[in-house]
């Protein structure tokens, strides 16, 4: 639960946004019980106002730093409050279609 606050914390600091959904999705994935290695986080500010998806997702990872070299995977969902508006909701996450080196072949 560690990383989930700081990335939480970090992104209200740099972003304070409109909505801010941050979900640890590890146990979809082939990761111990209680492992914080895959999120998904769904951020909507003004400050993506003009910018397209790539450079939203690196002004994310710009804020974030370090944090980035902790965790396996981010899925970013980056949107304007009008964007916002007519969705309302980020797409469900695909189920993990990889494996563990622990598996059966």
């Amino acid at each position: 639960m560690i990383k989930q606050i700081v990335i939480e914390q970090t992104v209200q600091q740099a972003f304070s946004p409109a909505h801010l959904e941050l979900v640890n999705e590890s146990y979809m994935h082939s990761v111990p019980a209680g492992s914080e290695s895959h999120f998904k986080l769904v951020l909507v500010t003004d400050q993506f106002n003009g910018l397209r998806s790539v450079a939203r997702h690196q002004k994310v990872y710009a804020a974030l730093g370090d944090v980035m070299q902790q965790i396996h995977a981010l899925a970013l969902h980056t949107y304007t409050p009008e964007e916002w508006q007519v969705k309302q909701a980020a797409p469900a996450s695909p189920q993990c279609l990889g494996g563990s080196k622990h598996d059966q072949h």
